[in-house]
């Protein structure tokens, strides 16, 4: 890897790009002031890997459903309906997720570590700052595979045309709304919600913002704010969460789509996706495929990463050996989820830092960043810039 320093920005200068969340509770900074340098092709052979496990993704959602499997990927009851009518009406459009991968530079394989599809954050980091960071150092700001505020605006005209050809989007729209929320309390999911709203606004459709207790539901109505009705409502809360925290918001929610009152962004399958356990399914579908690690619901026998199957930010995660000791681990709130075992593969490595590659992905791949941590990406990760040359 070959990786150079920028001159960093100062607390101030990220406030003023709207960065607020720029140091870490153990007074570190978030963004490094690294910069790595990747070549056209593995640009594009990062692209490339993403559109194709996407499919895969699309058809192993598929199987699980045709198979009645929601219970073996730990999807709560009350979702199956809704993850059912989300999947099979094309109203319901995917917005955005983010792919986590190992490899993809010096030569190493990119393979598949998981699918954020439903409420990714890094969002912000990946489209905006690094851009400016690039700028402020006097590179060409367009030299990354970073085109991501774009597509994601694209993809919220898909919305209404429901195809790839948005060009009869003046044509079709007829000033539908969509409500914006997050939950209060964190800078991180408020820009990033927001950041989605502005590239809604720039795609042409009218919206609005509120934090989630302030959206008013109806089961037979649809959502409000305000005393106005949205057919659209975009919340950054994990369907699991909703399904098992808020079980009276989920049947709401349910019955809001099945009323046709509402599209819920992202859709409900999303939890398909989001699930780990789905994992084991792409692999069963996709044997050896060159993008997959093995990955089993009972241990492999060999050097694995034990997960389950809704943890987040390396939480209830262990490297196992082959005879499944552990060799290193993270604690969390999320090992009553079911586990799930992937063979092991090595992240990027430089002077003992790990780095981990990121590609969002909007209808098509659409950005890469990079995190830097141990060999457990947790929430201290920090996130890495780069640049193609």
């Amino acid at each position: 890897m070959q990786i150079t320093q920028l001159k960093p920005f100062h607390k101030e200068e990220f406030e003023q790009i709207g960065l607020e969340w720029h140091t870490d509770p153990d007074n570190t900074d978030y963004i490094t002031n690294e910069l790595i340098h990747i070549s056209e092709v593995e640009a594009e052979t990062y692209y490339e890997a993403c559109n194709e496990l996407y499919d895969m993704f699309v058809e192993a959602a598929q199987y699980v459903i045709d198979n009645n499997l929601f219970y073996e990927l730990d999807i709560p009851n009350s979702l199956v309906d809704t993850i059912v009518q989300s999947f099979n009406e094309d109203v319901h459009w995917h917005i955005y997720g983010r792919f986590d991968l190992a490899g993809g530079l010096d030569g190493s394989p990119i393979k598949l570590l998981e699918f954020n599809a439903d409420t990714p954050t890094m969002l912000y980091e990946t489209s905006a700052v690094q851009y400016a960071l690039l700028k402020a150092n006097g590179y060409d700001a367009n030299a990354q595979f970073n085109n991501v505020y774009e597509v994601i605006s694209q993809n919220f005209k898909r919305l209404i045309t429901l195809s790839d050809d948005v060009s009869n989007f003046d044509e079709v729209y007829e000033g539908w709304k969509i409500l914006f929320s997050s939950i209060r309390g964190s800078a991180e999911e408020d820009r990033t919600v927001k950041f989605l709203q502005d590239m809604a606004n720039n795609a042409g459709l009218v919206t609005d913002f509120c934090y989630v207790d302030e959206a008013e539901l109806s089961s037979t109505d649809g959502v409000f704010f305000n005393g106005q009705n949205f057919e659209f409502w975009f919340k950054l809360i994990p369907w699991e969460n909703i399904a098992i925290d808020e079980p009276e918001l989920a049947l709401i929610l349910n019955d809001i789509i099945a009323n046709q009152k509402a599209i819920i962004l992202n859709p409900a399958y999303t939890a398909l996706f989001q699930s780990k356990r789905i994992l084991k399914i792409l692999w069963d579908l996709f044997p050896n495929h060159p993008l997959l690690l093995e990955t089993s619901y009972n241990p492999l026998g060999k050097k694995q990463v034990k997960k389950h199957a809704f943890g987040r930010e390396g939480a209830n995660v262990s490297i196992l050996d082959s005879r499944g000791q552990p060799i290193n681990s993270k604690d969390g709130e999320y090992a009553n989820h079911k586990a799930i075992y992937q063979e092991f593969y090595p992240l990027n490595t430089q002077s003992g830092s790990f780095y981990q590659a990121n590609v969002f992905f909007a209808y098509e791949s659409c950005g890469l960043g990079f995190r830097k941590g141990g060999e457990i990406m947790d929430n201290y990760s920090k996130f890495v810039s780069h640049i193609i040359q």
